[in-house]
C-alpha cells in the first residue's frame, strides 16, 4: 500500500499544543489539542503528532511535511532571561546601548517616573575594535587586527560564548565584520556569533546593534530546540521529512536555515494565527478584519487589510526592539490563565502575570492559588465545567472559593467581582485592538473581529459593545486556527539594503543593481529550499520619507526597471500611505522632497493551501436540532443568572440563525452569545455574530 501524504501544522502555546492534519490527496482537515509541556516543549510536540495520527489512522511514514509555530524565542525575551552576552563594536561607540534613543514610553509626561530597562549587555561586557568605514562603505581607517584578537581572547577567557558584532556602517560594507568573525572562529571557536551585516543590513546603529544582540541571545535556545525536535521527528517517522518553522514575517523557513536566523522566529506563534484568520475571513467575504487570538497566557491582536496581515519593522519583544519584518501584532497579558489580584491601593487588577498551564487556574485543581479569567468564566456559567469535550474536568467550587475571597477583600458581591475581572480583561483587549488600528489611521467601526484561540471568543460580544465593531466572525475549531495557519504559509525570506538618496538625485542604475542583488540572494535561498525557478516569486518594498523626517513609511514597489516613471509611481504610493497614516501629504509641493531610505526584496516559495470546506444546510430549527442542554449563566450582574440554551456547534448547518442569550460549545472552545446579539452560520461554518439593531 502506498503512503498517504499528510501535512501537519503544530502550534505550541503556553497552555495547549494545537495540531491540524491536512491530507493532501483527499483534502480532509482534522484538528486536535494536547496539553503543552513547558519543561520540555518537544514532549508535547511529539504527543500532539501521535494523537493526530491516531485520529486519522495514519503512521509516521505518512507525514509529508511538518510546519511549526514556536514561542521559544518569544518567551526567552519576554522573561528577560538572557544569558551572559558579549558585544563587539567600533572604537568610541562602546556606550551606544546606554545612549539608545530618547523616546520614552507613553510620552514625556512619563519621563520622570520611567526607568530605562536593564540593557541587554552590561557595559563591562563590551569590547571595541579600531577601524572605520564611512556611510558609503569606504574605508577611512584600517581594521585593527591586534585589538580584534585581544577582544576575542578576552571573551574566551571570561567564558562568554554568545557574542554580537556590530561595527559602524557595516550595512554598506561587511568586510570588517567578516574579518572580526574569522578572528573569533580562530581564537574563540566555542563562541556563537551573530554579525549585524547578516542579521540586518540597515542603518541606525542602535536598532541594528539591538537586533543583532537579540539574534545572538536566542540563537543557542532556538538551535537546541529545533535540533532536538528535528532528531525526534526523524526517530518517530523513520526518515528525514521537511520540517519548517514559522517566521515573524508571515512565512516559514526550513529548520536547517532557521538556526542561522533565530531572530526571525520571535513572533512565530502569533504570526501563524493572524495568517490563518486572514485566509478564513477573506474566503468568507471579510477582507478587512481585526484578529483576536486568545490563549492561556496572553492575547495577540493584529489588523488584516485586503486579506493580508499588516507588517511592521518597528516591533519589540519584551524590552528589546527587533527591527525585522514582522506581522504587526500587539500582545497583552490577558489570556485565560491571567491572574486577578489586588494592587497595594486596593484596586482590582488582571494580568499580566499568568498561572500558565502548570499549575494553571484554580479550576484546574493542579495547585493554583490565585483566581484567573478562566475561573471567572466557569463560575458565571459562561464555559462548561470541563474542557476539550470532557477530557479535562474543572473544579468549579475551587474557582468559586478563590473569587469569593477576592470579592470579600473588595467589598463586592460575587457576581460583580467575577464580571469585573472579565470587564477589565475585555478593556485590556480593546485597548490593544485600538493600538493596531487607530495608529494606522483606521476606524475600528469599519472592521469585523475574527476571534480564535481557546479563549479568544469568550469576550467577543463585549468587544463589539466597547469598540462599536461591525460584528464578529468565529471560525470553526477556533482553538486550532494558528495551527491551521501554519498549513497556509509560503516559504519567505527578507533582504534589505540601506540606500539613502533624495528622489531628485536618485541614481536609477545603482538602485537597480541593489534590487537585483537582493533578488539574487532571495533566489539563491529559495533554490536551497527546493523551489524551482518557475515557482519563485518576489515582492519589492521601499522605505520612503519626506526629507527631514526621522521615520519612514514602507510602501509596495512594482516589478520592472527602475526609471523616472518607476520613481514617480513609488512617490504616488507614498503620498497616499502618508495621508492614510497621518492625515496629510505633500503631493505637488516642490519644497518637500521625497527621500528613499531602505530597499527591500522578499523571496516567496508558494505552497499548496488547503481548501476551506463548505458546510451543508440542515433541516428544521437550529435550536431544536443543536441544543444539548441548558444552564444558568450570568451575563450582567444587574440581571443575575439567566436560563440559557447550550448549543453544540457541530450540529449547526449553513444558514442557521438564532439569537442570544446562548452558549455555543465545541471540542476546543466556547462562544457566549450575549442577549441582544444574533448569530448566522455562513457557508464555511463560521459563526457571524452581530448586534441586533433595535
Amino acid at each position: 500500500m502506498s503512503n498517504r501524504r499528510i501535512r501537519i501544522g503544530i502550534d505550541t502555546g503556553g497552555t495547549f499544543t494545537d495540531v491540524v492534519a491536512f491530507d493532501e490527496d483527499s483534502g480532509e482537515l482534522v484538528t486536535t489539542k494536547t496539553p503543552s509541556t513547558p519543561g520540555n516543549p518537544a514532549d508535547g510536540f511529539i504527543a500532539g503528532i501521535e494523537k493526530i495520527l491516531g485520529i486519522v489512522d495514519a503512521e509516521g511514514s505518512d507525514i509529508s511535511a511538518v510546519s511549526h509555530g514556536t514561542t521559544v524565542a518569544t518567551n526567552k525575551l519576554l522573561e528577560g532571561k538572557v544569558e551572559a552576552l558579549g558585544f563587539i563594536t567600533t572604537e568610541g561607540y562602546e556606550f551606544m546601548l546606554e545612549i539608545a534613543r530618547q523616546s520614552v514610553p507613553d510620552g514625556y509626561g512619563n519621563s520622570y517616573f520611567w526607568v530605562k530597562p536593564d540593557r541587554i549587555v552590561p557595559a563591562d561586557r563590551v569590547r571595541t575594535v579600531g577601524g572605520r568605514l564611512d556611510f558609503t562603505g569606504a574605508e577611512i581607517r584600517p581594521f585593527d587586527e591586534e585589538a580584534a584578537v585581544a577582544a576575542a581572547r578576552w571573551f574566551r577567557d571570561q567564558g562568554i560564548t554568545t557574542l554580537g558584532v556590530c561595527l559602524l556602517h557595516a550595512y554598506a560594507n561587511d568586510e570588517h565584520e567578516l574579518r572580526m568573525r574569522d578572528i573569533l572562529r580562530r581564537e574563540h571557536p566555542d563562541a556563537v556569533v551573530s554579525i549585524s551585516s547578516e542579521v540586518l543590513r540597515e542603518y541606525r546603529e542602535y536598532e541594528r546593534s539591538m537586533t543583532t544582540l537579540v539574534d545572538a541571545a536566542v540563537k543557542p535556545n532556538v538551535s537546541r530546540y529545533v535540533t532536538n525536535i528535528s532528531e525526534r521527528l526523524i526517530t518517530f517517522t523513520g526518515s528525514e521529512i521537511p520540517f519548517y518553522v514559522m517566521k515573524s514575517n508571515g512565512g516559514v523557513l526550513s529548520a536547517d536555515e532557521v538556526v542561522h536566523q533565530p531572530i526571525t522566529t520571535v513572533l512565530s506563534g502569533p504570526a501563524a494565527g493572524a495568517l490563518g484568520a486572514a485566509l478564513i475571513a477573506k474566503v468568507a467575504g471579510f477582507p478587512r478584519i481585526l484578529t483576536c487570538d486568545g490563549g492561556g497566557t496572553s492575547t495577540d491582536v493584529s489588523v488584516v487589510l485586503d486579506g493580508e496581515p499588516t507588517l511592521t519593522t518597528e516591533g519589540t519583544v519584551g524590552a528589546y526592539p527587533s527591527k525585522i519584518p514582522m506581522i504587526d501584532v500587539v500582545t497583552v497579558g490577558a489570556g485565560g490563565g491571567s491572574i486577578a489580584w489586588l494592587s497595594p491601593e486596593g484596586t482590582l487588577k488582571v494580568g499580566p502575570h499568568s498561572a500558565g498551564a502548570d499549575p494553571g487556574p484554580l479550576c484546574y485543581a493542579k495547585g493554583g492559588t490565585q483566581p484567573t479569567i478562566t475561573d471567572a468564566h466557569v463560575t458565571l456559567g459562561r464555559i462548561p465545567p470541563h474542557l476539550l469535550g470532557g477530557e479535562i474536568p474543572l473544579d468549579v467550587e475551587a474557582a468559586r472559593a478563590g473569587i469569593a475571597d477576592l470579592a470579600e477583600q473588595l467589598g463586592l458581591d460575587f457576581e460583580r467581582c467575577a464580571t469585573g475581572i472579565l470587564e477589565i480583561s475585555a478593556w485590556n483587549q480593546a485597548n490593544a485592538l485600538r493600538q493596531v488600528s487607530v495608529k494606522r489611521g483606521l476606524d475600528v467601526r469599519d472592521f469585523m473581529l475574527t476571534t480564535f484561540g481557546g479563549s479568544g471568543s469568550l469576550l467577543a460580544c463585549r468587544l463589539v459593545d466597547i469598540l462599536d465593531l461591525a460584528g464578529v466572525v468565529v471560525p470553526p475549531n477556533p482553538g486550532n486556527v494558528s495551527a491551521f495557519g501554519l498549513l497556509t504559509v509560503d516559504v519567505k525570506n527578507d533582504y534589505v539594503q540601506t540606500h539613502v538618496a533624495k528622489e531628485s538625485v536618485l541614481d536609477h542604475a545603482a538602485v537597480q543593481t541593489i534590487l537585483d542583488d537582493l533578488t539574487g540572494r532571495a533566489r539563491e535561498a529559495l533554490a536551497k529550499e527546493g523551489f524551482t525557478p518557475e515557482q519563485h516569486r518576489f515582492q519589492r518594498t521601499i522605505d520612503v520619507r519626506y526629507v527631514g523626517q526621522a521615520f519612514e513609511v514602507r510602501v509596495h514597489a512594482p516589478e520592472g526597471t527602475v526609471d523616472a516613471a518607476y520613481v514617480e509611481q513609488v512617490a504616488e504610493t507614498f503620498h497616499a500611505e502618508h495621508r492614510q497614516l497621518y492625515g496629510y501629504d505633500f503631493r505637488g509641493d516642490r519644497d518637500q522632497q521625497v527621500e528613499w531610505v531602505n530597499l527591500r526584496v522578499t523571496g516567496i516559495g508558494p505552497i499548496t493551501r488547503p481548501e476551506i470546506p463548505t458546510l451543508d444546510k440542515a433541516d428544521g430549527d437550529a435550536l431544536d436540532r443543536a441544543v444539548r442542554g441548558r444552564r444558568d449563566v450570568c451575563f450582567d450582574p444587574e440581571v443575575g443568572y439567566i436560563d440559557t440554551p447550550v448549543v453544540w456547534r457541530t450540529d449547526l448547518g449553513a444558514g442557521d440563525t438564532f439569537s442570544g442569550p446562548a452558549i455555543v460549545e465545541e471540542f476546543g472552545s466556547t462562544i457566549p452569545v450575549h442577549p441582544g446579539f444574533e448569530v448566522v452560520v455562513d457557508d464555511w461554518a463560521n459563526l457571524v455574530i452581530r448586534k441586533v439593531v433595535s
